[in-house]
């Protein structure tokens, strides 16, 4: 009962849907040259052969289905993978990043219509949906036509385990048209098998098999040439609320350091002027990547507000914090530092990523603080201690080589499911 509601709430809804994609055209969060997309109308021709769906919600979903892309791409040459995601910085990266034979469209709104005009157009072969993107139009429109339906690194929180708990008959509406759950370790698996999912596999976490980010060598020369000698680390991906500590924290350790350089890259770039702003009013010195404004030797605060560029400073940082992990985001991935020999400090919030986190402070390859409050600290002992860096680092990249068996088990299940039905190899 509750989905044929969900879907015609959803159909008579068009005009507040319509005014919400205007309203994110406005604020920078839709690509106006392309958002016919979000209305199922391909902006693709449908390429002959097999075809893969593959849906990400966002970045750090897309970044780590790009080993799965990979290998599903890898032994059977006639294949291609569309990928969907529904955020402009996601669409940004995947143009960069995706392999031959792999597409890029933005994710059509979940109203019935619009995702039957995307099947209409793409008819896929399989979907496989990365981690928690569970949208019941575009799970039930894909399901009627036979398509198989894959869920890879399968999460849900406590939260939204418990809120599906409250709505059973739904949830086993939906889950059960899910033919393969691959959950990231068993707790999850039984959350899923509770909510009515019927074929459930523990495969481990995706995002441990991430390939490390390419490094533009020149560039990174360039970066070591203007930064010197001078000590300096990375904070990651930040947040707004996070930017502060981070500032606070380059306070409290140049007095020992009086030419210490802190790098800032923001998670949405657009608001460099904003961290410049903190931090002139702290008295700091800040140049902006995205102004071309270069490292001078009086430069504090170097904020990399650009797209694409993270491996530059992930090379460049013999310390990096992970960021999102000091305000209510959920953490960003751990993995792609842990490529670079740099040893990683991660915040108490890591909900999004927990499970990694979790193994990596477990195996030593993380230095996990508990509050805001403990970063100088953290970053004071790390840059005194050579030898500890070494070990954090060291024991990271361990933790992601030996991470790369999970794309192996994914593939295998996922391949299973991917072979065209007859209903479709003559399409």
């Amino acid at each position: 009962m509750m989905l044929p509601l969900y879907e015609g709430l959803m159909t008579i809804g068009a005009p507040a849907i319509e005014l919400l994609l205007s309203k994110r055209v406005k604020r920078g969060k839709e690509d106006p040259a392309r958002l016919p997309e979000r209305r199922g109308i391909a902006g693709l021709p449908r390429p002959p052969g097999p075809l893969i769906w593959l849906h990400a919600a966002s970045v750090g979903e897309g970044m780590a289905a790009l080993a799965l892309i990979e290998r599903l791409l890898e032994h059977t040459p006639d294949r291609h993978v569309l990928v969907t995601t529904g955020t402009v910085t996601s669409a940004a990266l995947m143009a960069d990043r995706l392999p031959e034979r792999a597409l890029h469209q933005y994710v059509p709104v979940d109203r019935p219509a619009w995702v039957d005009r995307f099947l209409d157009h793409w008819r896929p072969d399989l979907l496989v949906i990365m981690e928690s993107e569970f949208w019941p139009g575009q799970i039930s429109r894909t399901k009627a036509r036979d398509i198989p339906i894959v869920l890879v690194n399968a999460r849900m929180s406590a939260r939204s385990f418990s809120r599906w708990e409250k709505a059973k008959g739904a949830a086993a509406t939906l889950f059960s048209r899910v033919d393969l759950v691959l959950a990231t370790n068993p707790e999850q698996a039984t959350r899923f098998s509770a909510l009515g999912a019927p074929n459930v596999r523990v495969a481990g976490n995706l995002k441990r098999a991430a390939r490390p980010l390419p490094l533009d060598t020149d560039k990174a020369a360039a970066l070591e040439a203007r930064s010197g000698q001078r000590p300096l680390w990375f904070a990651a991906s930040t947040h707004a609320g996070e930017d502060a500590p981070v500032l606070d924290a380059h306070l409290a350790l140049r007095d020992d350091r009086a030419d210490l350089l802190t790098i800032i890259a923001p998670r949405h770039p657009h608001r460099g002027a904003e961290i410049a702003a903190l931090a002139a009013d702290r008295g700091l010195t800040a140049a902006r990547r995205s102004q071309d404004q270069p490292i001078e030797p009086g430069t504090d605060i170097y904020i990399a507000d650009t797209l694409g560029e993270m491996a530059l400073f992930f090379h460049l940082a013999p310390i990096v914090f992970v960021a999102g992990s000091l305000v209510p985001v959920g953490g960003h991935n751990p993995i792609e530092p842990a490529h670079f020999d740099t040893a990683i400090i991660l915040g108490p919030l890591m909900s999004k990523n927990q499970e990694i986190a979790s193994e990596m402070i477990a195996g030593d390859a993380v230095a996990p603080l508990t509050s805001a409050e403990d970063l100088a600290p953290c970053l004071a002992a790390l840059f005194g201690d050579e030898a500890r860096r070494g070990d954090l680092a060291r024991n990271a990249r361990a933790y992601v080589e030996e991470g790369m068996r999970v794309v192996e088990v994914i593939h295998e299940r996922v391949e299973a499911l991917a072979a065209p039905s007859p209903a479709r190899k003559s399409s």
